[in-house]
């Protein structure tokens, strides 16, 4: 299954949650015009288990670093996560995370 077969809302966040697989987030990634890297994938990791487990949650930048520390070599401060996510840790991760668009202010 390819990205351009799933269904998708307005600003291109996937309609289905059960869609997503890392194969779909490089393509989502690529069209937001960022490249993966394993820490990439352990901020996604972070953001779809704390929506699918946590009740829909969708945390903030703070609480992103928060929950990432311990998993995280190196420094780890929002700076980080913005470069690996220019547009917004919280909405373009979130994109290509597969998770529906946050409700929170700010954006692009």
């Amino acid at each position: 299954m390819a990205l351009a077969d799933l269904e998708r809302d307005g600003h291109g966040y996937l309609v289905n949650l059960t869609d997503w697989n890392e194969d779909i987030a490089q393509e989502i990634a690529a069209e937001e015009g960022v490249a993966l890297t394993d820490d990439s994938f352990k901020l996604i990791n972070f953001l779809r288990n704390e929506y699918i487990n946590n009740n829909a949650n969708q945390p903030n930048e703070r609480n992103m670093v928060k929950g990432l520390k311990a998993d995280w070599d190196g420094k780890l401060g929002t700076k980080e996560l913005y470069a690996l996510f220019p547009k917004g840790p919280a909405k373009q991760a979130g994109k290509v995370a597969g998770l529906p668009e946050t409700r929170r202010k700010g954006g692009y």
